[in-house]
């Protein structure tokens, strides 16, 4: 069961939040309880790496090693290296979750494996999987790829449409992936007004600070 702008409440029923539309207010968090992992998915462009640098806490976004890889081969096409940015990524994944800390963890929303290593690793601790989807229109994400300077091919975009559309689906109709636990949807203006994603004790996925 969703209820629109707001959370699931039958027992036993996965978590959904609908805050699409619904302006946090200032100061609003996502709050997690220690040791749980999130994930942020959405279309390239949408705002996962800016939303993770800032209001998160131990990301680990993808971005960040394709960023280091760049600065060592500036000349070089990302197509040819792209190979040691996912490697570079995983294995830092790897180091945060063998940590056993909360992580906020970067999904380009077509590669279902990390969700369900992610699902296991949150299994074998004891602590639940969290997705927030990021959902924009895809000219708003083609959008902030010029932004940024980056973009990725027609090819690679389609694929993560229908990724991510799917994933879209079957959040909606509280289908959630695999070993999640619970979902935020946000848009763009929701995602802007996110002061932060944090782990606490009394932490349950909710929203505080609002």
């Amino acid at each position: 069961m969703v209820l629109r702008n707001g959370t699931a409440t039958e027992r036993g029923a996965p978590a959904v939040r609908d805050l699409r539309g619904r302006p946090l207010a200032p100061g609003g968090d996502l709050v997690y309880a220690p040791g749980d992992l999130v994930v942020v998915s959405g279309l390239p462009g949408s705002g996962k790496s800016t939303l993770i640098r800032r209001a998160a806490q131990g990301g680990v976004d993808s971005q960040d090693a394709r960023e280091r890889w760049a600065g060592r081969l500036p000349r070089v096409p990302y197509a040819l290296y792209r190979p040691l940015v996912r490697l570079a990524h995983y294995a830092g994944l790897w180091r945060v979750l063998r940590s056993g800390r909360s992580a906020v963890v970067h999904d380009c929303g077509t590669q279902r494996w990390v969700r369900g290593w992610l699902a296991r690793e949150a299994r074998g601790r004891g602590r639940a999987l969290h997705l927030v989807l990021i959902d924009v229109a895809p000219d708003v994400a083609r959008a902030g790829q010029r932004a940024r300077g980056r973009g990725v091919s027609r090819y690679a975009f389609a694929r993560h449409r229908r990724a991510v559309r799917a994933l879209l689906a079957a959040v909606e109709s509280a289908r959630l992936p695999a070993g999640c636990h619970s979902a935020v949807l946000l848009d763009r203006e929701a995602a802007r007004a996110l002061a932060g994603i944090a782990f606490t004790a009394a932490g349950t996925g909710g929203e505080q600070g609002r």
